[in-house]
């Protein structure tokens, strides 16, 4: 399997009723040893942060053509700790229910993620937001970039 590293991060302007975006960054280093870089980044008229946080690791996902073995990294506990604490286990087993404080948010983009994890083997990784680390930087511009920018999408989700 081609190990690919995955580098996400989602923004929100006056997040739950304003604009928003994603960046993501594919790195993958080929049999000959060059690297290969692929940035993808969107924007949308009205969205939320975590689900720009969800909608970046989706993209990157979904941009890949083979199984891969993935190294996701995230600035979002959201999105981290829903596999790394096994919450999305909990959440599936519930029908989707988080106890007595009702259903989980954004399950379009969490059935979504799922599905698009399904053929790779995912590992998620957090790191600090705005702490210097190099292509959580790049995604966060990617991510802003599209929040300001021109053409924005419709979240159906919202």
């Amino acid at each position: 399997m081609t190990k690919v590293l995955l580098f996400t991060d989602g923004a929100a302007r006056g997040n739950p009723d304003g604009p928003g975006g994603y960046g993501a960054v594919l790195q993958f280093t080929d049999s000959k040893g060059q690297l290969h870089e692929k940035t993808m980044s969107a924007g949308y008229e009205k969205t939320t942060n975590n689900r720009m946080e969800l909608m970046a690791a989706i993209a990157g996902l979904e941009a890949l053509t083979r199984p891969c073995q993935v190294e996701l990294y995230s600035d979002s506990k959201y999105v981290t700790d829903a596999f790394n604490q096994h919450w999305i286990d909990n959440w599936i087993k519930n029908n989707w229910r988080r106890g007595k404080s009702g259903p989980v948010k954004n399950i379009d983009l969490w059935e979504r993620l799922l599905s698009a994890m399904e053929p790779h083997r995912v590992t998620f990784h957090w790191v600090k937001g705005h702490a210097g680390h190099p292509q959580n930087e790049r995604c966060d511009m990617l991510a802003t970039s599209a929040a300001d920018g021109d053409d924005l999408l419709i979240d159906e989700g919202i």
